[in-house]
């Protein structure tokens, strides 16, 4: 018996951010070798993709924030709670007008895994508030992480501007030192009064979430898949988009151009400003032709 519980507590680290991170290595290394996140890396990625995903994180976070501010006050939770520091929502919300205009909530979807995730975090927020500490290490200590080199690929390769529009969702303004924000957080995490019991389901939850976000990837991947067998450009220069972010999006047909009103992207911060340049921009012919073909290089 002895023995027992001491393989037991030995196979379990004493220190909840510690068994978490010690419990989700495997999935994590999963999430990270899917098809979709090894392209992303590489820097094989679209705008259109990168719109995808941008429209699956704002449903994945307006759920988890809603349940968070549900159960701000409980007790597995409050430790952990920096709305300031960590919620993504809004950001999100800033860069989804930055790529769509005023009206891209109308033009994005919720695929059916996106909406799976959706609907385990209201459920874990409304039923086990508990295991909600599980969901938000996952994304945000991830967000604070691998997260950042995600942001600089998508500035190089989709050409965004240096200023980081299109990117806030990346940007932790009230986050000043990620490392030190990182350990307090852990650190915060460790302190919630927790049972064997919960601490294990907690552990399991976060697993969960880790094949959640697996399952994300792939069925983004495989629309990815689709809309270029279905003959449509690999990549878009931002400025010459006409479409949603997903085949949903196509049923309707194309979105009507006005690019003067519908988006705020800033087009001289996303091209170069050499004389030549300049000069070339006046023969609207050619610069739609070469920059087409710029992005896709």
């Amino acid at each position: 018996m002895d023995s027992s519980k001491t393989h037991s507590s030995e196979s379990m680290p004493g220190d909840l951010s510690e068994a978490l991170k010690e419990a989700t290595k495997e999935v994590h290394e999963q999430a990270e070798s899917t098809e979709f996140m090894k392209n992303f890396q590489k820097g094989q990625l679209s705008l259109q993709e990168f719109k995808m995903v941008m429209a699956s994180l704002y449903h994945i976070y307006s759920a988890l924030e809603e349940e968070i501010e549900h159960n701000k006050d409980h007790p597995a939770f409050t430790p952990v709670y920096f709305p300031a520091e960590l919620h993504r929502k809004a950001a999100l919300q800033q860069d989804l007008e930055y790529f769509y205009g005023p009206l891209w909530k109308e033009e994005i979807s919720c695929p059916e895994a996106t909406q799976k995730y959706v609907d385990r975090l209201h459920f874990v927020g409304q039923h086990e508030p508990e295991l909600l500490v599980a969901h938000a290490y996952t994304r945000y200590l991830g967000d604070l992480s691998g997260g950042q080199v995600l942001k600089k690929i998508a500035q190089k390769v989709l050409h965004l501007p240096s200023t980081g529009e299109g990117l806030e969702f990346f940007t932790f303004e009230g986050v000043s030192n990620a490392t030190k924000f990182k350990q307090l957080y852990r650190s915060r995490m460790n302190s919630i009064e927790m049972d064997p019991a919960t601490k294990k389901r907690v552990l399991e939850e976060a697993k969960q979430a880790f094949l959640l976000n697996i399952q994300v990837f792939e069925e983004l991947q495989k629309l990815v898949t689709q809309h270029h067998e279905n003959g449509h450009p690999a990549q878009q220069k931002p400025e010459l988009r006409t479409r949603g972010t997903s085949s949903r999006a196509h049923e309707h047909g194309p979105t009507p151009v006005k690019e003067g009103k519908k988006t705020p992207i800033k087009h001289t911060d996303m091209l170069p400003s050499t004389p030549l340049v300049r000069w070339i921009l006046a023969l609207s012919f050619i610069v739609t032709t070469v920059a087409v073909g710029l992005f896709a290089m």
